[in-house]
């Protein structure tokens, strides 16, 4: 009798130890998750969710039109039906699918139809994409409680997750690249440069303190 509860309490103890350790493991790749959102100039969604803990990547690109392998004249120029916007890949260990879902509804002007901040026409609209009806529930809540707290109506639509096409090179990771741009509204500077001189004359981020204020994830202050 005394061996057998000596064996018992031998293997209790290897059980708990063999949990304790898988827990520490990492997690497989297999084990993240896509979240894909527009919310006017990809560049700027882009750069906000790289910086979230948990977010393993951030790709600027195109979804929800009915053009294949769109370029950037083509969606902005509008009639692809298509909206700019970035695919979100994260560690659901580390950052929950209504986390980001909170960050996003408060980066952007989600009351606004027409577009993002000084980016007008449909290409530049808030949506969120979904794929099943769990993603749908999630997504849902997280619109209602936005509401809630704005004290305003939500136009952001959650639609039907359709093909996802990335954008062009140049644009990806456009916020903190160090090449130079001869031709644009800032004249020759670098891209990282001319981004954020970007983001601060079409009034992003003083428009979201405005309607979020301390709750407002990337404004900033």
């Amino acid at each position: 009798m005394r061996l057998s509860h000596d064996i018992k309490i031998l293997t209790l103890g290897a059980l708990i130890a063999l949990a304790a350790a898988l827990r520490m493991l990492p997690a497989h790749a297999g084990q993240s998750e896509t979240l894909t959102v527009a919310g006017g100039c990809f560049w700027c969604v882009e750069a906000d969710f790289e910086s979230v803990p948990g977010v393993t990547r951030a790709v600027s690109g195109y979804t929800g039109g009915d053009v294949d392998n769109p370029t950037y004249k083509q969606v902005t120029r509008g009639g692809t039906g298509h909206y700019e916007a970035v695919q979100i890949t994260f560690d659901p260990a580390r950052v929950t699918r209504r986390q980001l879902l909170d960050k996003f509804l408060r980066s952007v002007d989600p009351t606004d139809a027409g577009g993002q901040f000084c980016d007008r026409g449909n290409s530049y609209r808030t949506a969120i994409f979904v794929s099943d009806k769990a993603e749908r529930a999630i997504a849902q809540q997280a619109v209602a409680d936005a509401r809630a707290a704005l004290g305003q109506p939500i136009v952001t639509p959650i639609l039907p997750q359709s093909r996802f096409w990335p954008a062009e090179e140049y644009h990806q990771d456009y916020y903190k690249k160090d090449e130079l741009i001869f031709f644009s509204r800032f004249g020759p500077t670098a891209k990282r440069k001319a981004y954020k001189m970007y983001r601060e004359a079409c009034g992003r981020d003083a428009r979201v303190r405005e309607l979020w204020g301390d709750a407002a994830p990337f404004a900033g202050s």
